[in-house]
Parts: C-alpha cells; structure tokens; sequence
C-alpha cells in the first residue's frame, strides 16, 4: 500500500472478515458458555434431588419407634453411650453415673427450674419455639458472637437421645423433623421425663437424680428450690459450671434463674 492512501479493497475484506471472525468466535464461546451453565444448573438439581433422597431415606431409617419412648422404661442416650465408650479410654473419667426415676419421683421444684432456665414457653409451643429463635438472634447479632442458643427442651431432647454433639446443618435439619415427630408421639410430660433423665449434670453425671446424690446426698424427690435452680444453672456446660466448681458463670446464671423462678 503506497503511503498516504488508504487500506485496498483486499485489505478492507480482510479486516471485516477478521471483525466478523472475533464477533462469531465470542458468540460461540458466550453460547457455549450458555450451555454450560445450563448443564451445570440440570446437574445440580439433580445432584441436590439425589442427596434430599438419600437424606430423606436416612431419616426413614434412624425414624424411632415412637411407642418406645411414649411410655414405659428410659432408654440410654446416644451421649451416654458416647460417654461409656470414650470413658473406656480416659483414665481420668469417673463411671457413668445414671439413675432413670419416673416424673412422680422428680421434685416440682427441678421441674420448675429446668423449665424456667432452659425453655420458658415449653408448654406453649410444639417443639419449635421460633419466638426464642428470633430473640437469640437478634442478641447474638449485637454481640457479634453466639451467647444464646435456642433450642427447647423438645430439640435437646431428641439430640441426646439419637443425634450427636456436633453442630453442622445437616444435624441441626434431623434435628428439627425428629423434635416434629416427638412433639407428635409424645405427651409435654413425657418429653419432660426424658429431659429430665437424660440432661448431663457433670462430668459422667447424667439425669437429675444422680446429679442430686452426688452434689447434695438425696434423690431428686427431696430436692429444695435452691438445689434445683442449682442443678438447672448447671445445664448449659455442666462439666465446667456445677454445684462443686461454683464459678463466676454458674453463680451469675444461678441469680438469674432465681430471678424469674
């Protein structure tokens, strides 16, 4: 090309064609890119419908046989039995300590104070006390950091008697369909006899009886009110909070229990 003219017509067909070319090229690729992201949307669905299958026959498979629990003896929980197997390995760990007694042998006053401390709408909701949520939320939030849960004694229930410790979605959703299911089967008194029995009060210690022989020398039939909004101060981290350690924590929860008793 001489200098000072303009681009050939050859040259002109070359620089629209590449034009065209760049222009299809990003076409293609935006519409494979298209096709991508709609195999990889079809894919996860069906990838999430498959895990909600497989949860959903899970839960089919560990369902309890809720006549079990309506009535009749206590069963062992899942923490009692994690407790025994892991007591086997730790030197330092006393022996399970568990004394199952029926709710007429349990004194008002424990009944009160658990109750009290832990779920104050018991009797009011079924299992899910969203009212609670909403609150501890709110709280957390301000804090910044998770200072209340709030789970009922419905939650805390099902947890000990088949769930885990840990505290992954996944455990938190069995959670919420077995609370559902006991809230269905059993009667508020029953689930409350379970709590009441299953609860860890110390290291070992699990049910309000043992924990009352050994923190004050007598069945949970003799209880007196400061004994048992002792016993319920404990409940929240009961191997470091308890009648014999009597720390900052357990004593400001114990003020705050006799508060509203």
């Amino acid at each position: 090309m001489a200098p000072g003219r303009g681009p050939t017509a050859a040259g002109q067909y070359v620089l629209v064609f590449s034009s065209m070319a760049v222009s299809i090229s990003r076409m293609f690729r935006a519409l494979f890119s298209l096709r991508a992201l709609g195999r990889a949307w079809r894919w996860g669905w069906r990838l999430a419908l498959l895990l909600l299958v497989l949860d959903v026959a899970y839960l089919a498979a560990i369902w309890p046989q809720w006549q079990r629990y309506a009535g009749g003896p206590l069963h062992k929980s899942s923490f009692m039995l994690a407790y025994q197997a892991e007591q086997q390995q730790r030197d330092d760990w006393p022996r399970l300590r568990w004394n199952p007694v029926p709710i007429e042998q349990i004194a008002p006053t424990i009944r009160r104070a658990v109750v009290v401390a832990e779920d104050a709408r018991f009797y009011e909701h079924d299992g899910i006390d969203l009212k609670a949520f909403t609150e501890a939320m709110e709280h957390n939030l301000e804090r910044g950091r998770v200072v209340y849960g709030a789970s009922t004694i419905s939650q805390q229930t099902v947890k000990n008697l088949f769930l885990t410790p840990s505290r992954n979605p996944l455990r938190k959703w069995h959670e919420l369909w077995l609370t559902l299911g006991m809230e269905h089967n059993l009667s508020k008194r029953r689930i409350l006899e379970q709590y009441l029995n299953l609860a860890e009060f110390g290291r070992g210690i699990y049910g309000v009886d043992a924990a009352a022989w050994h923190y004050y020398g007598i069945p949970a039939s003799r209880l007196r009110t400061w004994q048992a909004i002792e016993l319920a101060a404990t409940l929240p981290s009961p191997v470091r909070n308890n009648p014999a350690t009597r720390t900052r924590t357990f004593q400001a929860r114990v003020k705050r229990i006799w508060r509203y008793y």
